[in-house]
């Protein structure tokens, strides 16, 4: 028996009649009924909102800011909910009339706008008054649960909204008062480099000051030292005046009997250079004499020589004797001393005599010259006294004046002193109101000072100062496409349990045969491999056609929950196959398992720790998975390995089935009268 066969025999008995044709074609419904069915219903709730009836109370008063503009924010945001048709906004007098309406039910959900909502809005422009604005909502869970997180949603909209209307005011307003602000700096570092110039011209002047008042302070010391050197001098020649004319007077006194006392000297002067020069005469004579007796001495020896030889007294030898003699005598050293002496005695005299002369000759000038001469040093006496009355009277306005210089050099010194501080504290003034006006130069130009377009663009960015720029790599067209992959799948499983109510996992003729139990397995696998896909096949249709599921990728899809399809039929009939009634106890039980843990709602990372076990071995969670990327046209890359792995659950629902075969070809008494039937 091969395994055709078997397949072909199991599916002829369940379609031998009509009720049997209906039953499969029932069961090949199942998916679409659970899948399709569920998907039409969910397929864009956002898009059906405006026929919840809400509530909508505006009791806000209006506002004005802080530059007149007149605020309305409460009614402008009712306008825009009413014209935006989200919900079917009912405009109720009273917050107690729609809270009373929530209570009902005739409303799902009220949104009031309370009276003080645009103060609020503006009141931030007073750091004293600053209050936020609210929304008030009133919701009730019994109207139903999720509509609550769907009003948060539209709330916080309406809250964004509002705030960033609000903020670019504000924010332009702030805007405005930077440029406000920017101008005055702008001014103020014009009147700071002003002041600068102004410090900078005091700092020269200052330092010109102080040069002027070091010279004045040094010629100040310089005036009291020659000041002190004057009056040290006024007073010596103070003293010396006095004694000047203390000698002078002495010296007239003793010089009165001078011209007659000059007169006897030049008289006695002339007599003694007359009886010089009478002297002299005679010295001169007898130098004359004695030169004379000199030069014919020697000569009256050689005649007396001469003589004697003649009378024979001497002869030759003796006469030169005599005559060496004499030579030696007339060149000896006294007789040459006392020459000498003569004639320098008398050059003396001779010069004793022309002195004494001019002796006599100045003697007589003086003679004539004394009368003069006392009369000038009485002249010169009188002009001392007058001289030391006056050097007194200098020495002691030298006094006075040295006082004077010195208390004008103790003002110079703290006038420089004074200058010196004026000169550093005006450098220091002049940098600072240089880097003043540097920095209020450098602070206008860090202040904001835009534009009107800058304003507008510079609010919108500080009001709204995050933006989200979605770059969404795969994405669902709408909430029933997001659910889809999930439902599919599921419906997939469901499919197949169902199969398992009208048809056999393995026929009892099958297990009388003599086939290899594989073959059987097999044989009893197929016909339910056949109708999920038949099943796969008329839901994937339903949802692509029928509700425009539009995937990224149709016929791989279809091949994908084809594989899916076999993997689930070969666990489902397997594990029937193995335990019987209990087994679809079991498949149900993964049933719920995979529902909670294959991520087809929440990711499934978001499970508890145990939950996660299941997702990482059952299937349901990467057909999940591999879906999703097929329909919003992700990355392929894991579909192959996902496949590979379906093919794996496939053979372990073989070998399940298979050892079902094994275990069911022998007959027990509990086979022939099980505790459960099928």
């Amino acid at each position: 028996m091969t395994v055709l066969r078997l397949a072909r025999s199991e599916l002829k008995r369940m379609t031998g009649g009509l009720l049997p044709k209906l039953t499969i074609l029932a069961l090949t419904m199942v998916p679409l009924l659970y899948g399709a069915v569920y998907l039409y219903a969910n397929w864009d709730p956002y898009g059906n909102l405006d026929k919840i009836d809400a509530a909508l109370v505006v009791q806000d008063a209006g506002a004005t800011s802080s530059d007149g503009t007149e605020l309305q924010a409460g009614r402008k945001v009712a306008g825009s909910l009413v014209e935006g048709h989200v919900f079917n906004w009912q405009q109720v007098a009273t917050a107690e009339e729609a809270d009373a309406g929530v209570q009902s039910g005739k409303y799902a959900f009220a949104l009031k706008i309370p009276r003080e909502f645009s103060a609020n809005l503006v009141s931030p422009g007073s750091f004293d008054a600053a209050n936020q604005a609210m929304l008030n909502v009133t919701t009730n869970d019994a109207n139903n649960y999720l509509l609550s997180t769907i009003v948060d949603k539209l709330t916080t909209a309406v809250h964004s909204t509002v705030a960033k209307e609000v903020g670019v005011e504000t924010a332009n307003q702030l805007l405005t008062g930077f440029g406000t602000i920017h101008a005055q700096v702008v001014k103020a570092a014009d009147g700071a480099d002003t002041l600068a110039d102004g410090v900078g011209k005091l700092s020269t002047g200052a330092t010109s000051l102080h040069d002027g008042t070091g010279q004045l302070r040094s010629g100040a010391g310089e005036l009291v030292a020659g000041q002190t050197k004057l009056r040290d001098g006024a007073n010596q020649l103070n003293t010396g005046a006095g004694q000047l004319s203390a000698g002078l007077t002495e010296l007239r006194n003793k010089t009165a009997t001078l011209p007659a006392d000059s007169q006897n000297l030049a008289n006695g002067a002339a007599q003694v250079a007359a009886g010089n020069a009478e002297l002299n005469a005679k010295v001169q004579d007898v130098v004359g004499q004695l030169e004379a007796f000199d030069a014919g001495a020697r000569d009256r020896v050689i005649a007396a020589n001469a003589r004697l030889m003649e009378a024979g007294i001497i002869d030759q030898e003796q006469a030169d004797q005599i005559l060496a003699d004499y030579d030696a005598t007339a060149s000896s050293a006294p007789i040459t001393d006392a020459k000498a002496k003569i004639a320098a005695d008398a050059a003396k005299i001779q010069q004793l005599s022309d002195g004494s002369a001019a002796v006599s000759a100045g003697a007589a000038k003086l003679a004539g010259a004394t009368p003069a001469l006392t009369g000038a040093i009485g002249q010169a006496s009188d002009g001392a006294g007058q001289l030391s009355s006056g050097a007194a009277t200098l020495a002691a306005g030298q006094q006075t004046a040295l006082d004077g210089a010195a208390a004008l050099a103790g003002g110079a010194a703290k006038l420089d002193d004074g200058a010196a501080q004026l000169d550093a504290g005006a450098a220091n003034a002049a940098d600072g109101s240089r880097t003043l006006a540097s920095e209020l130069v450098k602070g206008a130009g860090k202040i904001p000072n835009p534009n009107d377009t800058q304003k507008n663009d510079v609010s919108e960015v500080i009001a709204d100062p995050v933006a989200v720029s979605n770059v969404s790599q795969a994405k669902a067209g709408s909430y029933g496409a997001g659910l889809a992959p999930f439902f599919l799948t599921l419906a997939l499983w469901i499919g197949v349990f169902m199969l398992v109510q009208a048809m056999r996992p393995i026929t009892q003729r099958a297990l009388a045969s003599n086939a290899p139990s594989w073959k059987i397995a097999v044989g009893g696998w197929l016909p339910f491999f056949a109708v999920s896909v038949l099943q796969a096949s008329i839901l994937t249709l339903v949802v692509n056609l029928g509700l425009g599921l539009n995937p990224a990728h149709p016929v791989l899809m279809w091949l994908f929950m084809l594989a899916a399809a076999m993997a689930f039929s070969a666990i489902i009939q397997g594990i029937v196959a193995l335990l019987g009634t209990p087994g679809k106890f079991v498949v149900l039980i993964l049933l719920v398992l995979q529902l909670v843990s294959s991520g087809g709602t929440f990711p499934w990372q978001t499970t508890p720790e145990p939950l996660h076990v299941v997702h990482q071995i059952m299937p349901m969670g990467y057909v999940v998975n591999g879906m999703r990327h097929l329909v919003y046209g992700g990355d392929l890359s894991m579909i192959w390995p996902t496949v590979l792995g379906l093919l794996g659950y496939t053979l372990l629902g073989a070998a399940l089935s298979t050892l079902a075969v094994r275990k069911h070809k022998y007959w027990t008494l509990k086979t022939l009268k099980p505790e459960i039937a099928v």
